[in-house]
């Protein structure tokens, strides 16, 4: 990344227009798939930046003598390609060549394998090709589908005997996996004849659906004599964790966290949190010092402690009620006067207080949800996460979640409500049951927890969006006609498969009837994997009816009507520069500046008590 920032100095490019994260993904998939910078595409612009700044950072590379991970693979593939020598000394060392895991191979492993054996052929390959989720990550399906095309005097040994599940986990597993296009036909058995059915459930939401996990895990402990080990609980995103973690924490069961960070120490997490903190208390000196930089204001830390500096020595000043306190914002009206500030941070704090007052002016009047919206306009939160990569989506479907947990707090008034969800905030993340090391419950995500196995394992939100995921279904909406292994909706199925064949002893699949999803509460569908399994395979839980398939046509049947709502009207300018306004929190002000915007009036007011505010027109109780 270092070596990334450089270039882009060079190159004279906007890194928050063109993202490190993004560019250090498209050259390692580049490198995976062994082209060079002149073999990159030119389709765009995109793509001549990607081909430049790749071009800039191997000069770099080469310039101090280093390598990067994918250089390692791709730098030997062009050694045994144009140095016969050199491909005949290791051909002859390497006499037989063994590979695991053969399915998760890119193009550049591929090429690399065939270098080494094409000669003696004596070439040993372990995969399963149902077992391929790392598409992702470079990974090329037909590297091992097409094994035999390659090899054809290839000997196949067909593994499918299976020592870890029951037999009726092992064909529900067979019955969501058989009907992918393409893959190499095989069906596992044990000798564990039986064992339990696989338990299907629909709650009615993502938080009914942990009461059930918690409730389940702990009725196994007490009937089953399980430990807490034994038990894991698989998702498609790491959002999802988010109810899990709370409501274990809440009822005390030890849970680790595999793979990720727990959902309230995320950092985009924590930033919302605080500027939602920093909003509602602008004594806050904690999450001032936290958001100030987030997005990147060119405000460093040498300016931050003197602020905070300043602030500690007004509250001891400070006589009576204010004893002990000051407000932050009120400091940042002229922070030119703050000791230790450096001149070129002025501006980027009186445009941070800006925009915290804009935010400020809508409290009271928006629901908890819809100010979080606001932040994350406002602050231009969604373009800082998203980065280009996956890491930057996931992120953004974490704010989606927290902002999904606000909406519960939408029926009260705005300002209480606000207050009681960042309480609930602070006392579910304060509340601490997780355990890295100890025994606990797992929570892991499908692509973590390959290779892993468990005597108990739930699956859970099996729905059209999650899993599959909602890539897959846009994928086959923008174009119907692509099939095959290679396809979004092949990979999501054997996802699926894989974390099936994790369970041991018990496998527990649920979905929700209504979910928080991209940030909103909507509608869920049962997945098209649930509906593979035959009801013959499933049991209820404890009594009730499985999840029962639906018939063709469900989603359209189920969907609740959109009416789309008329335009909205042209906003219309009812202030004007020196009008006399009342505002029943900041009393009595002179607008400043009216400007009309394509949805609202902003307004500048300087009222007499508190100063300049920045409101809009549409949302603000002004009455003139």
């Amino acid at each position: 990344r270092a070596a990334l920032r450089r270039v882009l100095d060079e190159l004279r490019l906007d890194p928050k227009r063109y993202p490190i994260g993004a560019l250090s993904n498209g050259i390692s998939q580049a490198k995976n798939e062994l082209k060079r910078p002149q073999d990159i595409p030119n389709r765009s612009y995109a793509d001549e930046v990607l081909r430049r700044v790749y071009e800039s950072y191997q000069e770099v590379l080469r310039r101090s003598g280093g390598l990067d991970f994918d250089d390692l693979i791709m730098k030997l593939v062009e050694l045994y390609s144009t140095d016969a020598e050199a491909l005949e000394k290791w051909r002859d060392r390497f006499r037989h060549v063994l590979v695991d895991e053969y399915q998760d191979t890119n193009r550049a492993q591929y090429v690399l394998v065939n270098l080494l054996a094409a000669e003696h052929r004596n070439v040993a390959v372990v995969g399963d090709d149902d077992q391929s989720i790392y598409r992702f990550r470079g990974a090329d399906i037909r590297n091992i589908l097409d094994f035999r095309k390659d090899y054809p005097d290839a000997h196949v040994v067909h593994l499918e005997q299976n020592y870890r599940s029951s037999q009726a986990i092992l064909d529900a597993a067979y019955n969501v996996i058989r009907s992918n296009p393409e893959r190499a036909e095989k069906r596992l058995w044990t000798d564990r004849a039986g064992g339990e059915k696989v338990v299907a459930t629909q709650a009615y939401n993502e938080v009914e659906e942990a009461e059930f996990v918690a409730d389940e895990l702990e009725r196994l402990r007490k009937t089953e004599k399980r430990g807490y080990s034994d038990f894991a609980v698989l998702y498609r995103t790491n959002a999802q964790s988010r109810a899990f973690e709370d409501v274990l924490a809440r009822r005390r069961i030890p849970y680790r966290l595999v793979g990720g960070i727990r959902f309230w120490e995320r950092r985009e997490v924590k930033d919302l949190v605080a500027y939602l903190r920093f909003c509602f208390n602008p004594q806050d000196a904690l999450s001032f010092g936290r958001i100030v930089s987030v997005p990147s204001r060119k405000i460093g830390n040498v300016t931050v402690e003197a602020i905070n500096a300043f602030a500690r020595e007004s509250a001891g000043r400070a006589q009576g009620a204010l004893a002990g306190k000051t407000d932050i914002l009120e400091i940042l009206t002229d922070p030119a006067r703050v000791p230790g500030v450096p001149k070129t941070a002025v501006a980027p704090l009186l445009g941070f207080r800006a925009q915290v007052e804009s935010v400020r002016s809508t409290m009271g009047v928006l629901r908890t949800s819809e100010l979080i919206d606001h932040v994350v306009e406002v602050m231009g939160l969604r373009a800082h996460y998203l980065d280009g990569t996956p890491q930057g989506e996931a992120r953004l479907e974490n704010l989606n979640e927290l902002r999904g947990l606000a909406e519960s707090f939408d029926d009260r008034e705005p300002d209480q409500g606000l207050e009681d969800f960042l309480a609930e905030v602070a006392l579910v993340s304060d509340v601490d049951a997780y355990d890295e090391n100890g025994e606990g419950v797992t929570l892991i995500t499908l692509h973590m927890v390959k290779g892993l196995e468990f005597p108990v394992v739930f699956m859970v939100g099996m729905e059209e969006g999650l899993l599959p995921h909602q890539r897959a279904l846009d994928e086959r909406e923008e174009n119907p006609s692509l099939v095959g292994a290679a396809t979004e909706m092949a990979e999501e199925r054997r996802l699926a498969y894989v974390g099936m064949t994790r369970a041991k002893d018990r496998l527990y699949l649920s979905c929700a009837f209504r979910r928080h999803l991209y940030g909103r509460s909507q509608p869920a569908f049962p997945s098209r994997f649930l509906t593979d399994i035959p009801q013959s395979l499933l049991a209820a839980p404890r009594g009730s009816a499985p999840v029962a398939p639906p018939r063709q046509g469900y989603k359209e049947r189920y969907l609740e009507r959109q009416v789309q709502a008329a335009p909205a009207a042209p906003p219309v300018q009812r202030f004007a520069s020196g009008d006399r306004v009342s505002h029943p929190a900041f009393g009595s002000g002179t607008v400043v500046k009216s400007t009309l915007t394509r949805t609202d009036e902003e307004l500048v007011v300087k009222f007499d008590k508190v100063g300049l505010k920045i409101l809009s027109g549409m949302l603000a109780p002004l009455t003139k």
